[in-house]
C-alpha cells in the first residue's frame, strides 16, 4: 500500500503572518469587556455591542473572529463563552488574567519583536540592555499586570518548601510582584521574607504584601541582585523567572553570590521554563526562548542539564525537577549542603 503524499499548504505561512491580529484582537475583547458580559448575560451581538458602547457590526465581526480562533462558541446568533475564556477572561471569575496582555503588548516589551532578522543578526535585544535596563518601567507594568498568570504556582510553591510554625528566612530575588514571598509568608506565619528588585518595582510587592496582612514579615531591598547585599543566613531562597535574563556565567555569579548568604541545609527554590534536551518541546517553555533573545541581551531557556551544571559549579548540591500546579513552568528544588 502506498504512502499517501503530502501536498504542502501556504496556510501555516499565511496564519503567521496574521498571528498579529489574533493578539490584538484579544486585547481589544478584554478592554471592550466581551467575556464579562457574556458571562453576565449578553448573548447577542447587539446585545454585547449596547454593553460596551460600540458598534453592533463591529462586535459581531470581533465575536465571529474570537469564535474562530477558540475563544468563544456560536450557536446561532447567541455567543458563549469556551471553559478557558470563562475561567481566564471574564471578570466574574477569581482566575481572570486578562490584565496580562498590558504587559506583553506594552510597546517597551512588543516592539523588541519588530525586527528579529537584526536581533539574530546581533544575538540579543537590539537597544541597549533590552528589557534588563536599570529600574526599567516596564517590570512596574509587569508587577501589576502579570500576578494572574502566576498565582497558581504562587499558591503551589509554599507547601513544596516550608511548614507552618517553622522559623525560615527567605530571600526573594526579583520578587516583581511579590507573589511568591507573600504566599510563603501567609503560608508560614513563622517565615520572614526579604524581597529583593529595583525601588520602583518594590513599591509593588510592598503594597501587595500590606493587602495580604504580612507587612510586619516582609522587608523590601531594594537594589541589582547582582550589587545589593543580600546579608546572610536564608533557609530558603526563592529564585522565580530570574534567571533565563541572562547567560550561564552571570547566573553561576549570581548562584554563588546566593550560596554564600545561605544557612548551610537550606533551599533554593527556582521556577523556570525549561525546555527538553530537545529544545522544540514542550511548545512554551521551549518557545520562551525566542522572548529572552528579543528583549535581553544574552537571556536563553536553560534545559535542566543546564540549570543543574549552573547550580553545581556555585557550589550547591543535588536539583530536582517537578511540574508547578496550573501553570506552564517547571520548579527546580536544589540543595545548599
Amino acid at each position: 500500500m502506498s504512502t499517501p503524499t503530502h501536498h504542502p499548504t501556504p496556510e501555516i505561512v499565511f496564519e503567521a503572518f496574521n498571528a498579529y491580529q489574533r493578539t490584538f484582537t484579544l486585547t481589544g475583547a478584554i478592554e471592550l469587556e466581551v467575556f464579562t458580559h457574556i458571562a453576565d448575560g449578553a448573548t447577542t451581538a447587539r446585545d454585547i455591542a449596547s454593553r460596551a458602547n460600540a458598534d453592533a457590526r463591529g462586535m459581531r465581526i470581533l465575536c465571529d473572529y474570537l469564535t474562530i480562533q477558540g475563544f468563544l462558541t456560536k450557536n446561532g446568533s447567541s455567543y458563549g463563552l469556551t471553559p478557558e475564556s470563562a475561567a481566564f477572561l471574564s471578570k466574574r471569575s477569581p482566575a481572570y488574567m486578562g490584565s496580562i496582555g498590558k504587559f506583553l503588548t506594552t510597546e517597551a516589551h512588543f516592539g523588541h519583536f519588530k525586527n528579529i532578522a537584526a536581533v539574530v543578526r546581533k544575538g540579543g535585544a537590539l537597544e541597549g540592555e533590552g528589557n534588563m535596563e536599570a529600574n526599567a518601567e516596564v517590570w512596574v507594568e509587569f508587577a501589576n499586570s502579570m500576578v494572574p498568570i502566576v498565582m497558581g504556582a504562587a499558591m503551589g510553591l509554599p507547601p513544596m518548601i516550608t511548614k507552618p510554625g517553622q522559623p525560615a528566612k527567605v530571600l526573594d530575588i526579583a520578587a516583581g510582584h511579590g507573589m511568591f514571598g507573600i504566599q510563603v509568608a501567609s503560608f508560614n506565619t513563622a517565615a520572614k521574607v526579604v524581597a529583593v528588585d529595583w525601588p520602583n518595582v518594590l513599591q509593588v510587592a510592598v503594597a501587595n504584601a500590606a493587602r495580604a496582612g504580612v507587612t510586619d514579615r516582609y522587608t523590601a531591598l531594594a537594589g541589582s541582585a547582582f550589587e545589593v547585599d543580600f546579608g546572610s543566613g536564608y533557609d530558603i531562597v526563592l529564585l522565580p523567572n530570574f534567571l533565563h535574563h541572562f547567560d550561564p556565567p552571570t547566573n553561576v555569579k549570581l548562584l554563588k553570590k546566593i550560596h554564600a548568604a545561605m544557612n548551610p541545609g537550606g533551599t533554593l527554590a527556582t521556577l523556570e521554563f525549561v525546555p527538553n534536551d530537545d529544545r522544540v518541546t514542550p511548545p512554551i517553555p521551549a518557545s520562551f526562548s525566542m522572548m529572552m533573545l528579543a528583549s535581553t541581551p544574552s537571556g536563553d531557556a536553560f534545559t535542566f542539564r543546564e540549570f543543574d551544571q549552573m547550580f553545581r559549579e556555585a557550589g550547591f548540591g543535588e536539583s530536582k525537577i517537578q511540574n508547578m500546579p496550573n501553570s506552564p513552568e517547571q520548579l527546580i528544588l536544589t540543595a545548599r549542603p
